[in-house]
Order: structure tokens, then C-alpha cells, then sequence
């Protein structure tokens, strides 16, 4: 697999979810008490720009950095809990291994996708996922006291450096006397840009999708104004209902992993789930297009329609297209797990398919109206 991987760029992003004061207002899902973390990016980014992303980005060799030992805890997972060994003939995704490698350190992968996660999150977003480190391993999803933070322009000016050499984030941690909170991050979601869609230069991404629940929102929050101009923090259902009605737009993983959050309308039991689930890993899920005459699809796994062999290169140049209105393939197909497009604010996820790992399924929820169904 890594061998197929190599046209992908390693990545990592954080669904961030906090607690708000008092219920949200109401939705047809009912009230939800936490809200999530979303940044628009710059309208002249070369990878969807102008919409609305979870923090995020690329993986830096400063992330492998064989120096975080020095902080973190010694142990040979730094402290957090392997993963299940995967069953026969499964799909788990392979991270971790193959960036390590690349990479040539010593530190898990694991670790180091999470350190990115966070990194990036401080750069986009001004938010420091910390934790002191004689309390490392501990886990409370918990921002740092004020009193242990730097002046506003202190932090400010870390901010700049960090962006401008991320091996400054190992410096900055080392200043507070801190590390990044790895144990608040659950893996949740694995993610291939599908062929096709490549940004600027033919990038594709091979992204770690991580779980973090904060026990109060972060009291600043900023864009950089570089890669984010815009920030939000929006409760699932209520963002979604601003993209029914334009104010912002989600690719298509965005868009499937909100709905996949509006089963929770609790923080307390999101947090419950992802921690309980957290030792079962994902899978890695290639979306792959399929052209009608009228909109598009993205095939996902266990989809009837999923190919047995799909064009992780696209050396291949396999096109799957139809004359057939997407309309008549959804009537005449049984077993689905598919995003269906008629544009970039007409999205739908239809998914009836039982969810691997102990993942639970999105709600079907179609962004051109207001119904909402359970999850099959």
C-alpha cells in the first residue's frame, strides 16, 4: 500500500468540539450543548478555497522529531495505548507505518500525526492544545490556565515563528514547560483525496481525521489570515443549515463527517464514544467519482458500486461514468454508502451499511432540505 501511497502528502486535521454555556438553540435534531471548530480557507489557496475545513494540514518532519522523546513520556508509545491488532482480510488504515519510515525516527507515528494536529490547530486558529508535562498521560481534555500562558503578544509572536518553522513548536512547548495533548486526540476518520481532485500541483492527501473534546471553548480564537480568513464555531446541525442555505460550503469528507456528529447532541457522550471506541481504529477510505448525467457520487467502501480494485495512482485513468440520472441509480441500487452531489450546496450521504471498528454511521441528511432521518 505505501508503494500506492506515494502521490499522497501525509496530513492530519481535528474535529474540536467544546462546551458552550447553556443549550444551543434548537434544531430538528434538538439542542446540542457543544459546538465545533470550523475555518474558512483563503479564497486563493490552490485546495478547495473558500470553504470551511476543520483545522489542519500537512505533516513536517519536525513532527517526527526524535527530540519530542526528550519531552513526552518515556515509554515506547509516549505514553498512548496501541491500537487493536487488525482482523484477517480488514482495511485498517496504515497510518502510520509508512510516513515513520519515510521519516526514518524513532517516535510512533501516531504521536506524530497527533503533534501535527495540534501544531496546526495553534498556527490557523491560536488555540494551544497543551498540557503541563508532569501531568502528561493524564488526558483531561483541558486548556492550560491562563496564569501558565504568555502575554497575548508573547503568544502572538510564537505564532508567527511556529508558522514560519514548525520545529518551533518544539520550542515553544519546551518554554511553558508543556507538551502537546496527544491523550485528548481520538483517531476518528481516514481520508483520500479521490482521483481527480487534486489540488494545485496534483497533491493529493492521505489525511488523519482526530477527535478532540474540550470542556470549555478556548476563550480566543483567530484566524491567521494567510490560510484561514474566517473562523466559526457551530454547533453540527446548525452548521449544516447554513450550508442548506449558502452561507458557507463543506467538501464532500466535511459535509459526511458532520452528519456523522449529529448523532451526538451531547459533548459528554461524544467524548464517551470516541474514547470507548478509540483503541479500534478506522479504516482508509478512498472516495471514488462516479459521473451521471446529472450530478456526481462518491463511492465509498462497502458500497455495491465500490470497485474490488480501486485506482489509488491514477495510473490506471479509470472513469467511471453513466448516462443515468442519479436519481435512477440511487432506485435501482440496495447496498449504499455514497455521497451523492448535484452541486457543491446540493449534498446528500445515503449510507445502510453496518460501520467497521465500532464506528457509528451519519445521519442521512440531505443539505437541499430539512428532513432528517435515523441512522439504518
Amino acid at each position: 500500500m505505501s508503494s500506492q501511497l506515494r502521490r499522497w502528502r501525509d496530513a492530519a486535521s481535528l474535529l474540536l468540539a467544546a462546551a458552550k454555556p447553556g443549550r444551543l438553540p434548537r434544531s430538528p435534531l434538538g439542542s446540542f450543548d457543544y459546538e465545533l471548530l470550523l475555518l474558512q480557507r483563503s479564497s486563493r489557496s490552490g485546495f478547495m478555497p473558500g470553504a470551511y475545513v476543520f483545522p489542519g494540514g500537512l505533516l513536517e518532519a519536525a513532527d517526527f522529531s526524535a527530540d519530542w522523546l526528550g519531552l513526552l513520556p518515556a515509554s515506547p508509545q509516549c505514553g498512548l495505548g496501541l491500537v487493536k491488532p487488525p482482523p484477517p482480510g480488514s482495511r485498517r488504515a496504515p497510518l502510520f507505518a509508512a510516513a515513520r519510515e519515510r521519516m526514518g525516527s524513532p517516535l510512533p507515528g501516531e504521536v506524530a500525526f497527533r503533534i501535527c494536529a495540534i501544531r496546526e490547530t495553534f498556527e490557523e486558529a491560536g488555540i494551544l492544545l497543551l498540557v503541563p508535562r508532569r501531568a502528561a498521560g493524564s488526558g483531561p481534555a483541558a486548556l492550560l490556565p491562563a496564569e501558565l500562558l504568555p502575554p497575548a503578544a508573547e503568544l502572538g509572536e510564537w505564532r508567527r515563528r511556529v508558522q514560519q518553522d514548525p520545529g518551533c513548536f518544539l520550542q515553544l512547548c519546551r518554554h511553558l514547560g508543556c507538551v502537546p495533548n496527544i491523550w485528548a486526540l481520538q483517531e476518528w476518520s481516514n481520508w483520500l483525496t479521490p482521483v481527480g481532485r487534486a489540488g494545485r500541483g496534483g497533491r493529493r492527501y492521505d489525511t488523519a481525521f482526530y477527535l478532540c473534546c474540550l470542556e470549555e471553548r478556548p476563550p480566543r480564537t483567530s484566524q491567521d489570515d494567510q490560510e484561514v480568513t474566517a473562523f466559526l464555531w457551530s454547533a453540527p446541525p446548525e452548521a449544516i443549515e447554513r450550508f442548506k442555505s449558502q452561507e458557507m460550503w463543506f467538501a464532500p469528507p466535511q459535509f459526511y463527517e458532520l452528519c456523522r456528529l449529529c448523532n451526538f447532541s451531547s459533548l459528554h457522550e461524544l467524548h464517551k464514544f470516541s474514547s470507548d471506541r478509540a483503541l479500534e481504529g478506522c479504516e482508509r477510505w478512498l472516495p471514488v467519482m462516479l459521473t451521471a448525467s446529472d450530478g456526481f457520487i462518491q463511492l465509498l467502501p462497502g458500497d455495491e458500486l465500490y470497485p474490488e480494485d480501486p485506482d489509488y495512482t491514477e495510473e490506471k485513468k479509470i472513469i467511471m461514468s453513466t448516462d443515468k440520472k442519479v436519481e435512477d441509480l440511487m432506485k435501482e441500487g440496495s447496498v449504499f454508502h455514497r455521497i451523492v452531489i448535484k452541486n457543491i450546496h446540493n449534498i446528500a450521504v445515503h449510507v445502510n451499511i453496518q460501520a467497521k471498528y465500532k464506528h457509528i454511521n451519519p445521519l442521512m441528511i440531505n443539505s437541499d432540505c430539512s428532513d432528517c432521518n435515523s441512522r439504518l
